[in-house]
């Protein structure tokens, strides 16, 4: 059973899941080609600043946005529950992501980004977006999770802070993968007011990357 709420611009769907009520916030282009379906981190919500940006701009362009509150977020939980948990919410959100008949580009920020990597074959989807991939815990280099986004098995996108504790773009291994760095940016792509480029412009890197890879999947 589902809810769904219209307002400017944007339609707000509840999904019942096995692992609890989820949200989708569409925000659709009018002639849509794909569907990018993008879930928060364990730390925030969908108003992160690269999130908000993508379904800002990539609408314009052909790409309808999704964006996705995961259970426990919706449920107004502070804590993430473990990673079975997230794949079980967000392979119940997917039958609604599909429902355009459009082919979904499966996406996400950190623990978003590693959902999107674990479940991508299994869901059909087209192409793995990863925001921040969270390579290995702060500090901890040694345990990575380097296994995650290498396994995806379809096209994917990594856009990185150049100084995420997470783990930085040079600590990736070499894959099938595109990574593209955000100069600075930290896990949620803030630069230092002393970086050699705004908060507006590594924002821009973001869309301006998302954009030109959404154009070669079709």
């Amino acid at each position: 059973m589902t809810h769904v709420t219209k307002t400017a611009g944007t339609t707000t769907e509840t999904v019942e899941t096995d692992a609890g009520t989820a949200r989708i916030t569409w925000h659709a282009a009018k002639k849509a080609r794909l569907v990018l379906a993008v879930s928060h981190g364990a730390g925030g919500g969908i108003e992160a600043r690269d999130l908000k940006a993508l379904a800002e701009v990539l609408p314009a362009h052909g790409v309808t946005v999704a964006r996705v509150e995961q259970p426990w977020r919706v449920a107004g939980k502070k804590l993430a529950p473990a990673p079975k948990t997230l794949d079980t919410g967000w392979r119940g959100i997917w039958p609604a992501l599909a429902r355009p008949g459009l082919p979904v580009v499966s996406g996400g920020r950190s623990a978003g980004a590693r959902v999107a990597c674990r479940t991508a074959t299994e869901l059909g989807a087209h192409a793995v977006l990863a925001l921040s991939f969270p390579l290995h815990p702060p500090g901890k280099p040694d345990k990575s999770r380097a296994d995650e986004l290498l396994g995806s098995g379809v096209p994917t996108l990594v856009v990185q802070g150049g100084n995420d504790p997470f783990g930085k773009p040079e600590e990736f291994p070499a894959g099938e993968y595109r990574l593209v760095e955000v100069p600075y940016g930290d896990h949620g792509f803030a630069v230092p007011k002393r970086a050699e480029l705004s908060q507006d412009e590594a924002v821009a890197v973001i869309t301006d990357a998302v954009v030109e890879w959404a154009r070669t999947l079709g």
